[in-house]
């Protein structure tokens, strides 16, 4: 089968091969009304990957009509330039290589997601900590290149950057984040960074939520951008008429003419990504709306199977009646 062609409509899921983008959430912190399966610390130091699992989810998603995957990286391969952030078990370049090799048979494109939010770092160890710094710029660099290289300079690149705020953080052993100046500034670094490796910048677009005339005014036109929203209702208003952002950054992104894959999820509902769909369809232009991503935020282990499978029959639910 041949992968998706350039320009192509895009459906893409978001499959996490390496788990730690989360600060090591102490369990008593954790939300006690999820299932105990879930309670479990985002830190590992041992590669946490169910291959077989994953073999039977990306089949069921070949034949659901997805045709593009976003890889969040963090801890699963020993990158050529880093190896001291690689963990117990994490793969071989040429095993990473040759597992693309497989899912680009399989007809889709495979695209890397390194997550660089100072709220989704600790993949990046005591580099993490070191943030705005010209080490912290060099390793980070580094990391982009061994990535675009891996993956053959692929035509997009996802760099995260959501929800670098307090709030995320509040119960993370280590806060951290940046602000104003300093945001813009290592933001359009990342950009040029991987402009530079050949791939087109992709990010979560939620810094918007809280910036909005910031955001639409400093963000270049070239970065594809996901606004993400997991829940059912999609009023743009609430009951006493003030704006629900999450839902109104859709629109204020559309009218300001940036190019968007919107994403949906089952994570809080099963309802979600058709309403994401019909949202959008009916309220962006079709032009810059390039596609849709389904986020389940499943880890790939056999106990979340259940929940990738039904996001990804919702997926086939919605790209057959479209």
């Amino acid at each position: 089968m041949e992968s998706m062609k350039k320009g192509e409509f895009i459906w893409a899921y978001l499959v996490h091969f390496g788990v730690n983008s989360w600060k090591d959430i102490p369990l008593e912190t954790q939300d006690p009304s999820l299932p105990e399966k879930w309670l479990t610390r985002c830190c590992a130091d041992h590669v946490r990957f169910d291959e077989p699992s994953w073999r039977r989810i990306s089949a069921a998603l070949a034949k659901a009509g997805c045709n593009l995957l976003i890889i969040d990286l963090a801890e699963i391969v020993r990158y050529p330039s880093h190896p001291e952030l690689a963990v117990k078990g994490s793969w071989s370049v040429e095993k990473l290589r040759a597992e693309l090799a497989r899912l680009r048979g399989m007809g889709f494109e495979v695209i890397p997601k390194m997550n660089f939010s100072a709220c989704h770092d600790s993949w990046l160890k005591e580099y993490g900590r070191m943030l705005s710094t010209e080490k912290y710029y060099s390793v980070c660099e580094d990391l982009i290149r061994d990535a675009a290289e891996i993956f053959d300079h692929p035509q997009f690149f996802h760099l995260g950057y959501d929800e670098e705020t307090a709030g995320h953080q509040r119960n993370h052993l280590l806060s951290i984040c940046r602000q104003g100046d300093l945001w813009w500034h290592d933001f359009l670094w990342f950009v040029k960074v991987t402009e530079r490796a050949g791939c087109r910048p992709w990010i979560w677009s939620d810094y918007i939520w809280n910036h909005k005339d910031e955001f639409l005014n400093r963000m270049p036109k070239s970065v594809l951008q996901s606004n993400w929203y997991y829940s059912e209702s999609f009023e743009t208003k609430d009951r006493n008429g003030k704006e629900r952002t999450y839902v109104a950054a859709y629109e204020w992104l559309d009218k300001a003419g940036f190019d968007q894959v919107p994403t949906g999820s089952n994570f809080t509902c099963d309802t979600n990504f058709a309403g994401t769909v019909r949202f959008c369809d009916a309220h962006c232009r079709k032009d810059l709306v390039k596609g849709y991503m389904m986020a389940p935020w499943t880890r790939t282990f056999a106990i979340h199977e259940q929940k990738s499978m039904e996001a990804v029959a919702q997926m086939a639910s919605v790209i057959s009646a479209r």
